[in-house]
């Protein structure tokens, strides 16, 4: 009864590991998939936008937000001219969204909503392969 009793627990265990160590390497395996904050948006007010823009950058580097573009000229391929775009990169869609709702971000957002027409999503970008 003993020796069926530790075979029985000696069998638990190596499928506890096993599954345990297939996840680890699962989650070590797969390539980081960084995420991008996209904004196209027309000014009313150019004034009006200064505070944001001053602000802003200090909002998203906590979440390892860095510009990627920041207006610029643009040109156009195929459909409409954009008027300004903005596109922050982060290491995720968590980070992206985290910094989105952060109290930091919601505090200046308003000004932005007051300052222009936009849109305004997040993308998640193709994998990290290394």
């Amino acid at each position: 009864m003993k020796t069926r009793t530790t075979a029985l627990l000696a069998a638990v265990a190596s499928v506890a590991i096993g599954a345990f160590g297939a996840v680890f390497a699962q989650t070590q395996s797969q390539p980081k998939r960084p995420a991008f904050y996209i904004s196209e948006f027309e000014l009313s007010d150019p004034e009006g936008i200064k505070p944001y823009s001053q602000q802003v950058e200090a909002t998203f580097a906590p979440f390892t937000g860095r510009y990627i573009v920041r207006g610029g000229q643009t040109a156009s391929l195929e459909g409409d001219q954009p008027k300004r775009i903005v596109m922050i990169a982060f290491d995720s869609m968590a980070q992206a969204q985290a910094w989105y709702d952060s109290p930091a971000y919601r505090a200046i957002r308003p000004i932005r909503l007051q300052s222009a027409k936009s849109r305004v999503y997040i993308v998640e970008g193709a994998p990290e392969v290394r």
